[in-house]
């Protein structure tokens, strides 16, 4: 039986300036990479004190993997995120977008963190109701999801909903799609019904929980129904789409991060 080698993961980092909380490592969502938290949320943490990390996930950004996506599973990933986890230098807080999010929560059920935050995440009983929601309001924004799917391009007025609710120029609104990429097709149907995280197994440190109030891709009410599941708080951020870290208002959840974690002693 041949074993797959594990690929190389790029890693991005940043040394907090000052002394040094607990480190934080970022988890992005499908279709992008660590990029995604290298403009705004690694530089607002590290400058604040926390050391960070960003890691893209097998077959993502400058990770290896690219040819045989559709090989990787959520298991996979989630492995990425222990393979960088045993190098830092403590039990880091995980911030999960979107996919990364759910990569957090089947992360919890055999590792422990200092703490979770999961940003416009998959919601513990999986993608189903999102995406049943998206086909019956929103069917050409998931045709152009399914473009990306397929490696080809999307039409990008259209795809401006899946991301950004805040104006937005043509020019940036093209070299972020310009870096958006297929997602394993077997993720997508773990997260969807086949791999969807075992709660009585779960770790369970502090965790936060946010949403945006216009984000097309994961609704509010999902976001509001994964704080239902684990019987805690939710914040919805106003006027801000699901890919709040590119978003002009990006500061708003960053700083709601920053000070929750704060209020944590983290």
């Amino acid at each position: 039986m041949a074993f797959r080698e594990p690929p190389e993961l790029e890693l991005l980092s940043l040394p907090a300036q000052g002394a040094a909380r607990t480190p934080i490592l970022f988890i992005h969502g499908a279709y992008v990479g660590a990029w995604v938290w290298q403009e705004h949320f690694m530089p607002f943490f590290a400058a604040r004190g926390w050391p960070v990390w960003a890691l893209s996930l097998s077959g993502h950004g400058g990770s290896d993997g690219h040819a045989t996506l559709d090989a990787f599973s959520l298991d996979d990933y989630v492995a990425d995120v222990a393979r960088v986890v045993a190098q830092l230098p403590a039990p880091p807080v995980l911030i999960g977008h979107s996919m990364g999010g759910m990569v957090v929560q089947k992360y919890l059920e055999q590792h422990r963190a200092s703490a979770a935050v999961l940003l416009a995440s998959v919601p513990p009983d999986g993608l189903f109701s999102a995406t049943l929601g998206l086909m019956m309001q929103k069917p050409r924004l998931l045709m152009e999801l399914n473009k990306i799917m397929g490696g080809g391009s999307p039409h990008l007025e259209t795809l401006r909903e899946a991301l950004f609710h805040q104006p937005v120029s043509p020019q940036r609104l093209k070299d972020v799609f310009e870096r958006c990429q297929p997602e394993s097709m077997r993720v997508l149907w773990d997260m969807t019904l086949f791999n969807l995280p075992r709660l009585a197994s779960m770790q369970r440190p502090p965790m936060l929980i946010l949403g945006a109030a216009e984000d097309r891709l994961v609704p509010a009410a999902e976001v509001e129904r994964t704080a239902r599941i684990y019987d805690l708080p939710v914040q919805i951020l106003p006027a801000m789409g699901h890919g709040m870290m590119l978003e002009e208002t990006w500061q708003q959840p960053a700083q709601r991060i920053a000070d929750w974690l704060l209020a944590e002693g983290l």
